[in-house]
Formats: C-alpha cells, structure tokens, sequence
C-alpha cells in the first residue's frame, strides 16, 4: 500500500500540520523566556495559523485524505484535532452539511441544510451581517448534536471524534500545569483565529449563487494565496466538483473557465479572508446601493 492516497505532494500539508503542532507547543514552552511585544506578535500569527489550517490542511483533508492507509488518517485526524484545537471528525460532518446545503437560503421554516450558510441567520434572504457571522459562529454549533448525529451512522467515528476532543483538553491541561499563564494569555487568540476562518467562510460565499452549481463558490485566483493556502482560492471550482485533488484544481479551473464566464460565477482579487477590501466586492455594494 501507498503512503500517500493520491501523491506524494501530500507531504507538504502533511509536514506543515506537524510544524503547526510543534509552532503551537513552542508558544507555551517559550512563553516565560519571551518579551510580551513578542509573544502578542506571535499570538496573532498563532490566530491567522488557525484559521489556515482549517481552511487548507484540515479542509482538503476532508475531502481526499492523505494516507493510503486508514490507520494514519484516524492518526493525522487526532494530529489536526489537537492541533487546530477542535475534533477533526466533528468538523468533517459539518463540512459534509455544508456541501450538502452550499450556502443555501432558509426554506420555508426558515431552517438552511448548510450550517454555516451566511443566511442561515440573515433576514429576507439575505446574508447575514459580516461582523456577526465571524464573531458569532464560534458559540453557535451544538457538539452533543453534532455527536449524535454522527452516532447515527457511524458509531466508531463519533467515539473518535469525542476521543480527539478529549485529547486536545488533556493537551490543554498539560499546558495549564506546565504555564497557566501563557494558556490565558493565548486564548483569546485561539478565539480570534476561529473568528478568522469565519471570515474566511463568509466571503467564500458572499456574492456566489445558491440556486446554479457552478457558481455556489466565490474564487480567488491569486497564484501565491493559492500556493500558501493549498488551493483554497479555487472556492467556486471545489464546490462544484468537491473532490477534485488540491493539487488539481487550477487545472480544472482552466477547464471550465468559459462555463464559469457564462455563469457569472464571482471572482475577487485578495484571499477571501480579506474580502471586505476586494474591489469586486465593492463595486457589486456600490451597483446595489445605486438601484
């Protein structure tokens, strides 16, 4: 058997988890020997790592796991869960809803299948404001639904799931007994780099298309977003076609380029985490406040 599912360009995801882990360590274990300017600086790096690895490693992990072999992926599962702080199983459900429903308008019970819809929460169809949507989504998900729901059919897995939340909370405990104060000092960073990957979710989809496939994505083509972030601003190309490899999808972008034109699938120019500064976003604000 292979050691990488698909190839071997999945040790560079792989190897930038266990520098993200070994990152994450140092900030505890060096944080006495460190100037406060300096561990602030780091703990806002440690806050945009977050949200990076959500968005790229654990997310393309989702999708097309790394390893040939079960074993490791159950193995590079707990690695993420205790790394980007939450269960790696958990979120794949969700993410799984999310693909499900793509950023889908509330029905008539004003219920969204997708969880994470930017309207799940907005009013008249529309989305919902950007500021509540980053700084509310971290409190909003139920872990004992997400644990039943995935009991339902998978039984072995929820176990997993809960036992790489427990792994990360001794993870966490073990920091506690070793520096309290660097875990205090580091939390709100930990909060603020959950905000960050909701901001990264809210202009993935804002101003894409729920009701056409091919436009339930916002892209961003930029070459080294795309190269630093492991083909996360392929956005549009990746729900149309979730599971086309990472490595693949600016390929695949090529592909279908003229379809996405005719569509009028919707393209910005930085990484969607900054979206609000993307000029494409701004003109559509501007050509909507106008009508």
């Amino acid at each position: 058997m292979k050691l990488f599912a698909h190839t071997k360009w999945d040790a560079a995801p792989t190897l930038a988890a266990i520098a993200h882990l070994s990152f994450n360590i140092y900030l505890i274990v060096g944080f006495s020997s460190r100037p406060l300017w300096l561990s602030v600086l780091l703990g806002c790096v440690y806050a945009v790592s977050i949200s990076w690895n959500i968005n790229s490693i654990s997310h393309n992990f989702i999708h097309t796991p790394y390893f040939g072999a079960r074993q490791l992926n159950y193995a590079f599962s707990l690695l993420e869960s205790i790394t980007i702080g939450f269960s790696q199983t958990y979120y794949h459900w969700i993410h799984m809803r999310h693909h499900s429903g793509n950023s889908d308008r509330p029905n008539e019970k004003g219920e969204t299948i997708d969880w994470l819809s930017i309207y799940r929460y907005g009013r008249n169809g529309q989305p919902e404001n950007v500021f509540s949507y980053t700084f509310l989504s971290f409190f909003r998900d139920s872990l004992g639904d997400i644990h039943k729901a995935i009991a339902r059919t998978r039984p072995f897995d929820a176990k997993w799931g809960r036992f790489e939340l427990y792994a990360f909370f001794a993870l966490v405990g073990l920091a506690l007994v070793f520096d309290w104060r660097a875990v205090l000092f580091f939390a709100p960073f930990y909060y603020l780099g959950n905000c960050l990957s909701s901001l990264n979710g809210y202009y993935e989809h804002l101003n894409g298309d729920p009701e056409e496939p091919i436009a339930w994505g916002v892209s961003s083509h930029n070459r080294f977003y795309n190269w630093l972030w492991f083909g996360n601003g392929y956005h549009a190309e990746h729900h149309y076609r979730p599971r086309t490899h990472w490595t693949k999808l600016r390929s695949f972008h090529e592909q279908i380029a003229s379809q996405q034109d005719e569509a009028g699938v919707h393209v910005i120019s930085t990484c969607h985490a900054l979206g609000f500064m993307a000029k494409e976003n701004r003109d559509l604000e501007t050509l909507n406040a106008d009508r």
